[in-house]
């Protein structure tokens, strides 16, 4: 068949978009290099939902971000996908960075956004006690928040999904035979996608790839942009220190970037970092010892006593950083291509936005993207934050199906029901990272030492076998 559209990419943006496009009478496909949605750029970044009060004012960045924020919040409501208000602070350490405050302020009230607040170091400390000396002062921003970027990702793709569009996992495109436009039969005047797993036809083509948005995009003849991969590594340490990171601490942004930030995890953790590192291998998503030494300088600094908590995992993301200041999103009427490009760590909280402006860019463009009046309700996403009840704490739950008392990973409490849902959804694990990604089995301080073979049994035989079930 020939898809009216094909979104490539199901990161958070392209399913977003997918998701819209889907709720259409359109035919939507939703085409991914790898063999599970999320299993790129969105899986790994800080996971915070952001205000916008940072983002440079009357560029598509802020005002995406700003809509996002709110489309992304409502989203979570009605899905369950988890969300902590937590709030944040930017500390300031110096005189310079005292004298930015008024300006970031300043910023924030030309994005909208018109609750921060400028605090003085004894306000700073009473936040968080825990900060090393030397705080000179701090703005406070009430309305950041920390989110589930995995259930996020998985609630968009599975939505798109139930709404009829067509998830094509390990279909990683690697060519292109671009269309006349023309809506003949079958492919004759389509776009053709040429996949590693067969050709792909598509009237209209949106390209979501995020590190490979540039490839995607000199493949339809542009040469606009180029992607750079940013690694940013991060420290995650014990549940035992979260008590002493009770929200969202950042640093003044300078000239060089945001800078290293502590933050809680809607897990249960507390997170350190990220550092930035521009690559040229857009597959290096290791870790190393560099990163580890900036990071253990840069927490030394911020918060010393941090460092005497264990840390419990470490890992790397890249961000699909481009030589332009702004997202770069793009509709070629000829073409029937739409570009979305330059998205970076933000598009965790835009991507509803980014979604909304594509389908308003491809109905000026004279598709039809009205909503039908059948649409099934939204998914209703297993709780994966510690601020909410857990199946192994709701005793209602586990009384109808014991299950849901069955632990099978003891350090993050995961249970065999909760494994079983996994296994049985619309979008099941295509390994044990999704499988951990869906559930947070073998996520926590033994890093799966305990539970294992038992996770791995599950994901092999697509259900919890007996032994298993009956560890509890």
């Amino acid at each position: 068949m020939t898809y009216d559209v094909a979104v490539i990419g199901a990161g958070i943006v392209g399913s977003a978009i997918a998701r819209g496009l889907a709720g259409s009478e359109l035919s939507v496909a939703l085409v991914e290099a790898r063999s599970d949605v999320g299993d790129g750029t969105s899986k790994a970044n800080t996971a915070i939902l952001h205000t916008g009060f940072d983002a440079s004012p009357g560029t598509l960045e802020s005002r995406l971000v700003a809509r996002g924020y709110h489309l992304l919040g409502e989203y979570a409501e009605a899905t369950g996908i988890p969300v902590e208000r937590t709030g944040a602070v930017l500390v300031a350490w110096n005189d310079e960075e005292l004298a930015v405050l008024p300006g970031l302020k300043e910023k924030a009230e030309a994005n909208g956004y018109h609750a921060c607040a400028i605090v003085d170091a004894d306000e700073v400390y009473g936040l968080v006690p825990a900060l090393a000396p030397g705080a000179r002062g701090g703005l406070r921003v009430p309305g950041e928040a920390i989110i589930c970027t995995w259930t996020t990702n998985l609630a968009l793709a599975t939505d798109a999904r139930r709404r009829g569009a067509a998830l094509l996992t390990d279909h990683r495109v690697e060519s292109v035979t671009v269309g006349d436009g023309s809506r003949a039969a079958v492919t004759e005047g389509a776009t053709v996608l040429h996949t590693t797993r067969g050709d792909i036809a598509a009237t209209w083509v949106v390209n979501a790839a995020g590190l490979g948005a540039d490839q995607l995009d000199a493949a339809f003849g542009h040469r606009r942009f180029t992607v750079t991969p940013r690694r940013g590594e991060l420290f995650v340490f014990d549940k035992l220190a979260r008590p002493m990171v009770p929200l969202i601490v950042l640093p003044v942004p300078s000239s060089r970037g945001k800078g290293v930030l502590v933050s809680p995890t809607i897990y249960g953790n507390v997170m350190l970092g990220p550092t930035a590192e521009d690559l040229t291998d857009r597959t290096a998503t290791g870790t190393s010892e560099a990163g580890f030494e900036f990071l253990w300088e840069k927490g030394r600094a911020l918060m010393p006593q941090l460092l005497e908590e264990e840390v419990t995992a470490s890992y790397a993301g890249l961000r699909a950083a481009i030589d332009r200041p702004d997202y770069l999103v793009d509709l070629d009427p000829d073409q029937r291509y739409v570009l979305v490009g330059g998205i970076r760590s933000t598009g965790l909280t835009s991507g509803m936005a980014v979604a909304e402006h594509v389908l308003e860019l491809l109905t000026e463009a004279g598709l039809d993207c009205s909503p039908r009046a059948d649409l099934p309700p939204p998914p209703r996403m297993p709780n994966l934050g510690e601020a909410g009840i857990r199946p192994y704490q709701d005793d209602a739950r586990i009384a109808a199906d014991p299950a849901y008392g069955t632990v099978v990973c003891f350090c993050e409490r995961v249970t065999a029901g909760e494994i079983r849902d996994a296994l049985a959804s619309n979008l099941p694990p295509a390994d044990l990272d999704g499988l951990r990604r869906r559930t947070r089995a073998m996520n926590g301080r033994c890093q799966g030492f305990y539970c294992g073979a038992a996770v791995t049994a599950c994901l092999e035989q697509g259900a919890v076998p007996e032994e298993v079930a009956g560890r509890g």
